[in-house]
């Protein structure tokens, strides 16, 4: 038995249980709570464990399993847990996954079981309207994952490890050995399923647990113990850190057109600390979802702020932009816009690819106008006037400006992003560009006192 090892009898390990739940894992009496049962040893345990609290902790238990069909014999394992339910009276919940035939591109197996069961879960507890999904995550397993995630270069947030409730997820055998609950399932005389997959030296959890972690310990007894009160440790400054990120982004973050935006002065000023903690963060929220990100990846969306103006990093599953002073994160870099033009014969309205309006109208004079609008003499015009994106090589002569110059540098000198650029509305009177659409005018067809002039207004297109 190894020195960090604690056995306890039936009466300790419930009372152990009873703390966990009210307190790390916020579950109250009468909680509704889905079981993810494997049939293997410790998610036999927290079974029975839960199911015998029901005396002095009431909570309204179902059992869950998923057949991942990575083994023949996986349907055995079903039929064991099927077993166990009716055994516990409790009602059950079964699927069956071609775990193979869902993976995503790139995605090991683990990964994808992983994926897999947990959506499964997921879709039991709400199906049932459970408050919880408990998993049987024990302090072998917290140890394996904080090294895991060190080795493969997880940031400080990634080394807290496995957080005992992580809604709806929860994990009350955080700070119970494994060979705790086998020796209680014993005294018990509880059988379980043995996974043969445990003992496969080619899954890289498989060779922590077999090879790397009894070296450790054979250095230091204490090996396991350490690593998960150094995960106790990071999660207390995490916390701290999470505060500041929150109260960052309350005055930093917008949201425009399905991306997130944060200016990139305000990032930069922040403590290198802070500031990865913040990309992890925007990240995440651009995913709608936890995403498995190193520290590698944290450092390429950093170098966007000491990088071009208008630059991009590509990550998995997501895209951060940077354009001039503004970060963007979203899902996908935007796409640009194919060809269009359409023509505008007269006074009307025209809706325009994309959703915007432009109308035309004729008047005695231009007026006050706002930056949505532009007027031009009209005896100047030739109709039909032209409206479309822009081209390559397209030349504009601005309003105020010094001549004739490509549309291209005027939009990089006003540091018009470069998606803006393709989204703005071009208007052309025969070659020449008359107005970039909410942006400026050209010099020319300037309206004329006494004569009649063409008003124009665009109103950008509505955002659902």
């Amino acid at each position: 038995m190894k020195g960090a090892v604690a056995f306890f009898g039936a009466v300790v390990m419930l009372e152990r249980l009873l703390r966990n739940l009210e307190g790390r894992c916020r579950v109250r009496p009468y909680d509704r709570v889905v079981i993810g049962c494997s049939g293997g040893a410790d998610s036999v345990a927290l079974s029975f464990l839960l199911a015998r609290l029901a005396s002095s902790f009431p909570l309204r238990l179902h059992l869950a399993h998923l057949d991942h069909a990575l083994r023949p014999d996986s349907a055995v394992d079903a039929d064991f847990v099927s077993g166990m339910a009716e055994r516990l009276h409790l009602p059950f919940h079964h699927a069956r996954i071609e775990v193979n035939r869902v993976r995503r591109r790139g995605e090991n197996l683990e990964a994808a079981a992983r994926r897999v069961r947990r959506d499964f879960l997921r879709q039991v507890a709400d199906e049932v309207g459970a408050e919880h999904v408990a998993l049987a995550h024990h302090r072998l397993d917290q140890a394996e994952t904080i090294l895991f995630r060190l080795v493969r270069g997880a940031g400080t947030n990634g080394l807290t490890g496995m957080a005992w409730c992580d809604p709806p997820f929860i994990r009350p055998l955080l700070d119970i050995h494994p060979d705790s609950l086998r020796t209680w399932l014993r005294r018990e005389g509880l059988s379980w399923r043995e996974d043969p997959s445990n003992a496969d030296l080619n899954l890289s959890r498989n060779r922590l647990r077999h090879e790397v972690l009894p070296r450790l310990e054979a250095i230091n007894s204490g090996a396991v113990d350490h690593l998960v009160a150094f995960g106790e440790r990071m999660a207390v400054d995490e916390t701290f850190w999470s505060e500041q990120v929150d109260a960052w982004l309350a005055r930093e973050l917008c949201e425009r057109e399905g991306a997130r935006e944060v200016a990139a002065t305000a990032l930069g000023r922040c403590p290198r600390a802070l500031r990865m903690r913040i990309w992890l963060r925007l990240l995440r929220l651009a995913a709608g979802r936890q995403v498995d990100l190193t520290q590698a990846h944290l450092e390429a969306c950093d170098r966007l702020l000491d990088g071009a103006s208008q630059s991009d990093c590509h990550l998995p599953g997501l895209w951060v932009g940077r354009r001039y002073d503004r970060i963007l994160v979203a899902v996908r870099a935007p796409e640009p816009p194919g060809c269009w033009q359409v023509e505008l014969s007269g006074p009307g309205s025209l809706r325009l690819p994309g959703g915007a309006l432009l109308r035309a109208e004729i008047a005695s004079e231009a007026g006050r106008l706002t930056p949505n609008q532009a007027a031009f003499d009209l005896s100047s015009l030739e109709f039909p006037l032209v409206v479309r994106n822009r081209r390559p090589g397209d030349r504009f002569r601005p309003e105020g400006g010094a001549g004739e110059r490509k549309l291209k540098d005027v939009f990089i000198d006003a540091r018009v992003p470069r998606e803006k650029r393709d989204a703005l509305p071009l208007l052309l009177s025969g070659e020449h560009i008359l107005w970039v659409a909410g942006f400026r005018r050209s010099s020319l067809f300037c309206p004329v006192r006494g004569e009649k002039v063409l008003i124009l207004t665009l109103e950008p297109a509505i955002k659902a």
